[in-house]
């Protein structure tokens, strides 16, 4: 059975606007990751059609609201602890004009993600291999998907944010406690429900930034 209407149909409730070279993309990233997944144990999920939704169209729920709070220019993207590399490989995908960076700590997932960013000819994508604490980079966006608590998340990546960037961590239910335990120095400027098609359950994305020193 093809998954490429359900595809589709989510795109559009997404409000994305996606071409057909990029819908083969994603479905192709898809069936790697069904083909590698077990060999490099990427995800839990093997079924297609769930794997549609818990990956691909959970991913695809951040594209709008990242452009949103990015722009339309170049942008540099750290996707950390991005196993599989989601949503970096999705975010590759759909935005060309931002170079993602999908940084994980298992070797073997950042070079299924290297491996996957030629398969699917993305030149603004590549896989990492190393941890968050030893990036020297300065990156406008440092991202994360269910990747760790944001105190632990926002500490370990500090150094990885340009000054003037923010963060966006991806959650499940509304962060409160979590939230309440960052440091005076994040400020966290929105968090954004999120409702991704065909699931049933609580998504959202906690965008922060460094506060003003005055803050």
């Amino acid at each position: 059975m093809s998954l490429e209407p359900q595809l589709r149909a989510g795109i559009d409730e997404l409000g994305l606007s996606l071409d057909d070279k990029q819908i083969g993309q994603l479905l192709q990233y898809q069936a790697l990751l069904g083909k590698w997944g077990k060999v490099y144990n990427l995800t839990a999920v093997r079924d297609a059609a769930e794997m549609l939704t818990h990956h691909l169209l959970d991913s695809l729920a951040v594209v709008a609201p990242l452009r949103r709070q990015t722009g339309s220019g170049p942008v540099r993207l750290l996707d950390v602890g991005s196993g599989a590399g989601l949503p970096g490989v999705v975010v590759a995908i759909c935005c060309p004009e931002i170079r993602v960076d999908c940084l994980d700590a298992v070797a073997k997932k950042a070079a299924f993600v290297q491996q996957a960013a030629g398969t699917l000819q993305l030149p603004n994508l590549r896989g990492v291999h190393g941890r968050v604490e030893q990036v020297r980079d300065a990156y406008d966006v440092v991202s994360s998907r269910a990747f760790a608590s944001l105190v632990d998340f926002v500490a370990g990546s500090r150094e990885a944010l340009d000054p003037s960037g923010i963060w966006m961590a991806m959650k499940g239910r509304h962060p409160q406690a979590e939230i309440a335990a960052l440091p005076a120095d994040v400020f966290v400027f929105h968090v954004e429900q999120l409702r991704v098609p065909g699931l049933d359950a609580e998504r959202c994305i906690v965008w922060m930034r460094p506060a003003a020193p005055d803050r």
